[in-house]
């Protein structure tokens, strides 16, 4: 029987998705050289260190998702027939805003790097 340490992910002050898009906007969203030493400086593991970085990622982005879903829906036009298809200009703009944000692995990478994140430690016996 052997025991594994799982990291659970919270984030500190549990950030409104206004707040994350906010600071998500100011940061370049192309992908940028991480210093490999100050990810491993956090947990002392790069591995544990990712593993954080993806879950957060994957909170954000989904997240996002459901609040994209949720503003599109509010300009939808439901129509009985698939031909009559309606573009929107509010949902493309909401789209287009939502495209330019950088992806969701840079924004929770940032936050690692900022202490914005935090984390503990789950023993589970197998």
């Amino acid at each position: 029987m052997g025991i594994t340490r799982h990291a659970l992910l919270t984030t500190l002050n549990h950030y409104k998705m206004s707040d994350i898009k906010t600071k998500a906007q100011g940061l370049d969203a192309n992908v940028q050289p991480r210093d490999v030493l100050e990810l491993v400086n956090k947990t002392g593991n790069i591995y544990e260190s990712l593993v954080i970085i993806s879950k957060r990622a994957r909170q954000i982005s989904s997240d996002l998702k459901w609040e994209i879903q949720r503003k599109l829906e509010e300009f939808a036009v439901h129509t009985d027939t698939i031909e009559e298809v309606q573009e929107n200009k509010e949902q493309i703009e909401i789209s287009k805003f939502y495209e330019r944000l950088p992806n969701t692995a840079i924004i929770a990478a940032h936050e690692f790097l900022q202490d914005e994140i935090q984390w503990r430690y789950v023993e589970e016996t197998e």
